[in-house]
């Protein structure tokens, strides 16, 4: 069964979507930011089909997530390495593995992240980029920005 699109959809959570919203989409971009960038690695890290991957990695390169370079010329065969555009889905994954660790992974959390700096581990806790102080949901109010065509995303609004 084929997704629905959201490419005509005025927001930019489901622009996202469009991009990595695929379910294995994610799961490259984690391994990417892990320093994974050969095909069989990430093929033997995801247990995924060959045909899949291909797809994935293709999809990811169109949208500029990944850039291909190559490693070896007879046979050519490539590195998938993270743009900066790539590179920005690090909060992302984070934020959603954080939520994986609260409410999904029974077990305690697979893995935990380390401050170099600091050597204490963390997590990413959101904070306004004007005052610094930490943000909580309710304390926040949508507004339309320079790219709304309309108010229908706003609460209360159709």
């Amino acid at each position: 069964m084929r997704r629905t699109s959201f490419a005509d959809m005025n927001c930019s959570l489901a622009q996202c979507l469009e991009v990595v919203g695929e379910w294995w989409t994610l799961l490259i971009v984690r391994d990417a930011l892990f320093g994974v960038t050969r095909f069989d690695d990430f093929r033997s890290r995801l247990g995924i089909a060959r045909n899949v991957l291909t797809q994935r990695l293709e999809h990811l390169v169109e949208h500029g997530i990944l850039a291909r370079e190559p490693y070896q010329e007879n046979p050519v065969r490539y590195d998938y390495r993270l743009t900066e555009k790539g590179r920005s889905l690090w909060l992302v994954v984070t934020a959603m593995r954080q939520w994986g660790d609260e409410w999904a992974a029974p077990g305690g959390p697979p893995i935990q992240l380390q401050h170099q700096t600091c050597g204490h581990r963390m997590t990413v806790e959101p904070v306004c980029s004007e005052c610094g102080e930490p943000v909580h949901r309710g304390e926040l109010r949508a507004q339309l920005g320079p790219g709304a065509r309309d108010d229908s995303l706003l609460p209360g609004r159709r």
